[in-house]
């Protein structure tokens, strides 16, 4: 008896932690209790709340047509049943504003919260344990009891329409999709250089002329050329005031806050093209096709009060749609260079008793957020508003790293970060070898899952002005949904975790498994996503004087193949189970292999090359930008070739050559120099203008021993890698020293053009 005792109670365990598996909720809750058991949602559920509870009834309606899309079922409302779902709003201190407790037995499904908020929250968990489309199972939900609430109260997603638009239904799945995943604030980027994407009816050219431009997407965004006088501009589109306000009440329903964008004082070419009178040349323009600016005014001006006139009514329209109590207003990247040639501003400057072109930027956001204020309504700009002084209310986004944020909350300001790194999905995510081109860069679905929005700079009251984080979406590279879908799916659900759950409760592996359920959603749904990186990193380091190499997988449970010839690794190649020593020159080609399969579409690849200056120190008249350091002060000499990814194994110069002299410790017989450097046009990297190659004996006296002109026109937009070399008659020296001649500027017909140009170098290989 004892024994069938003890396998029962195994039986039982078994079945509850298999039946704990199949529960995957995104974002992870505080607390996930499974039990035995279903609850079938049938013709014989029936949906039971407060009669009259406006929200009740919305959250209410907003289940009964999610299960009527997946059953065909219209479950009744307020009626006898054998099995009811039970919506409760109840105050419960430990859950605060959009928590929520869901209990789940055989007989009944009861959500509680003290808001709406909560309530949709827990019918967005109840609806993950489902299908994703009508397959005519059984609507089955496990058994089980959750608590859950959100660590921060921003958790953002944003869209840019303005550089391609995107129909309403786009924009209506991307708040279905926010919303799963308990996301609560879209920000809607309708204003920028290429496209005015909102009805303004005081304004009407804003849309007849600013929302519509030449058709130039077949050519890459920075190297379309402007339009003509005479082509017709047919790309582009924009909301009407009707259509917003239809999808700011479906995004209410699903808890999510729609906040607008209304780009100033930069970045509004399309608005100048409509009314040239805003700003400082008045001089008519045709709208932007892409990234180049030549001649193009993209700046209201400053000293015109008939710009602020424009603006008020601009945003008393936009605040009589959007009821979000924040209004976004840009605030980046403005160029001032025609406010110091324009009479007007530079009067301003005077009469307003002002230093300098940043602080009319800060008069100009000063003055725009009074009358943002006067509405009751709160300003959040970028992290560029903090420059010249910071409006006295203002919220920043910060997104040129943590910086702003960090400046921002030690001066008691709300922040929400948003860094390049990792909360861009206009970077890859994986690759870039077989991925849709993207702006560049490389955030992860595990770079995103890992970070930490509290920056180790601010202290516990500090930290308290971080509202939350904002994933981008910029969409220079991305035309279509499809493409949308891809740039955010997965990384959304790895930021929906980072923003709800508490970090002692993450775990990679946990959420990768708990990932493939909403692939199979995703699948069932017809939507494009990344099943995540499958990249091999490929890292090495020096141990002991020698160069080795460790291999690994973000992939829980992949195995990495690899091979050191050239040749592409397959499963029958050598298995990474330990460093592999780099003792010779080689090409090394490394695959991830899941379940027997090759899961790259082409191998990671990084060359090793070891020289007579492997491992030498190497110093520098220029120093090299911090934002470009490779993997320290010797990179030029680490014996790690760079790849066309400007982020690895690169350092970089802006604007400055660079001469860089390696000591070889001793006299050494040499008889050639090289010095390999990177193009990448819209990055604005370009090739130097020479490579020349100077040797010494006691490090001051040097000797020319040639010089390599490049031969590659600078107008050449693919990325390319180039081997400047030099060689001579063998000669005994301890120092030698490269110069490589940065580009005078960026080249006519860039974006950047007349602007300092970047030099790239990875390695000096001494022979």
């Amino acid at each position: 008896m004892r024994k069938i005792i003890v396998l029962f109670v195994v039986l039982i365990v078994s079945a509850s932690l298999s039946a704990q598996q199949a529960v995957s909720i995104i974002p992870k809750p505080v607390s996930l209790v499974v039990k035995q058991g279903v609850f079938t949602i049938d013709a014989n559920t029936s949906i039971k709340f407060v009669a009259g509870d406006h929200d009740l009834h919305n959250a209410a309606s907003f289940l009964v047509a999610s299960i009527k899309e997946l059953s065909g079922i219209t479950l009744p409302q307020h009626v006898q049943a054998a099995k009811v779902i039970q919506l409760i709003i109840q105050k419960t201190e430990q859950i605060g504003n959009e928590g929520y407790l869901l209990q789940v037995n055989p007989a009944s499904i009861i959500i509680r919260a003290n808001t709406k908020a909560g309530i949709i929250y827990g019918i967005q968990t109840l609806l993950q344990t489902l299908p994703g489309i009508r397959t005519n199972a059984l609507l089955q939900v496990p058994c089980m009891r959750v608590t859950d609430y959100p660590r921060f109260q921003w958790r953002g997603m944003h869209l840019d329409v303005c550089r391609h638009f995107f129909s309403p239904e786009l924009v209506k799945e991307y708040i279905d999709l926010m919303a799963r995943y308990k996301m609560n604030r879209f920000h809607w980027h309708l204003v920028d250089d290429q496209g005015w994407r909102i009805e303004i009816k005081k304004y009407p050219r804003l849309t007849q002329t600013g929302a519509w431009r030449v058709d130039q997407t077949d050519k890459v965004w920075g190297s379309r050329p402007q339009a003509k006088e005479g082509e017709p501009a047919t790309y582009g589109g924009y909301y009407t005031q009707e259509q917003i306000k239809d999808i700011i009440a479906y995004a209410a329903q699903r808890n999510v806050t729609i906040i607008p964008e209304i780009e100033m004082p930069g970045h509004v070419a399309s608005a100048i093209a409509a009314y040239p009178q805003l700003c400082c040349s008045r001089k008519p323009q045709l709208p932007l096709t892409g990234g180049d600016y030549t001649n193009i005014s993209s700046n209201y001006c400053a000293g015109n009060d008939s710009v602020f006139i424009f603006l008020q009514n601009v945003l008393s329209e936009v605040m009589q749609l959007f009821p979000s109590k924040y209004i976004h207003v840009g605030g980046d990247e403005v160029d001032k260079t025609p406010w110091k040639n324009c009479s007007r501003c530079q009067a301003r400057i005077k009469a307003e008793g002002l230093k300098n072109e940043e602080e009319l930027q800060s008069y100009f956001m000063k003055r725009i957020e009074k009358f943002i204020v006067s509405k009751h309504r709160k300003m959040i700009g970028w992290d560029e508003i903090l420059e010249g002084g910071l409006a006295p209310e203002a919220t920043v986004m910060s997104w040129r790293g943590e910086s702003g944020g960090v400046e921002a909350a030690k001066m008691n300001h709300d922040v929400i970060m948003t860094p390049g790194v990792p909360c861009y999905f206009d970077h890859y995510q994986a690759g870039p070898e077989g991925e849709p081109l993207a702006i560049g860069g490389m955030n992860t679905l595990k770079r995103v899952y890992e970070y930490d929005p509290i920056p180790k700079e601010l202290n516990e009251q500090q930290a308290h002005y971080v509202l939350g984080v904002q994933g981008n979406l910029w969409t220079e590279y991305v035309t279509t949904a499809e493409h949308v879908e891809y740039m955010v799916l997965p990384r959304m659900l790895a930021l929906a975790e980072v923003v709800w759950s508490q970090p002692s409760a993450k775990d990679w592996n946990d959420f990768y498994h708990r990932l493939q359920p909403s692939f199979r959603y995703f699948d069932q749904r017809g939507l494009h996503y990344s099943k995540g990186s499958f990249t091999v990193s490929i890292k090495p380091q020096t141990v002991n004087g020698k160069l080795q190499v460790t291999l690994s997988s973000e992939i829980p449970g992949a195995t990495i193949y690899y091979t050191t010839d050239g040749t592409e690794p397959t499963t029958q190649s050598q298995k990474y189970t330990a460093p592999v020593a780099i003792d010779t020159s080689l090409t090394l080609n490394a695959v991830t292999v899941v379940n027997g399969t090759v899961m790259n579409s082409k191998p990671s690849q990084q060359q090793f090359v070891i020289h007579k200056a492997t491992g030498a120190a190497v110093s520098y008249v220029n120093p090299v930008s911090r934002y470009y350091m490779a993997d320290g002060p010797n990179s030029l000499t680490d014996g790690i070739r760079g790849t066309l990814a400007a982020n690895k194994y690169w350092h970089g110069f802006n604007g400055k050559d660079i001469i860089a002299t390696v000591d070889l410790v001793k006299e050494t017989n040499i008889h050639k120099v090289s010095l390999g450097c990177l193009q990448r046009y819209r990055d604005w990297i370009f090739l130097p203008q020479y490579v020349q190659v100077e040797v010494a004996s006691d490090g001051f006296n040097f000797k020319t021993m040639g010089k390599d002109v490049n031969t590659i026109a600078a107008t050449v937009t693919n990325p390319l890698i180039k081997n400047f070399s030099v060689s001579f008659e063998p000669t005994s020296v301890r120092y030698v020293r490269v110069t490589a001649k940065v580009l005078d500027g960026c080249p006519a017909g860039h974006p950047g053009e007349g602007k300092p140009a970047w030099v790239f170098a990875d390695e000096l290989i001494v022979e």
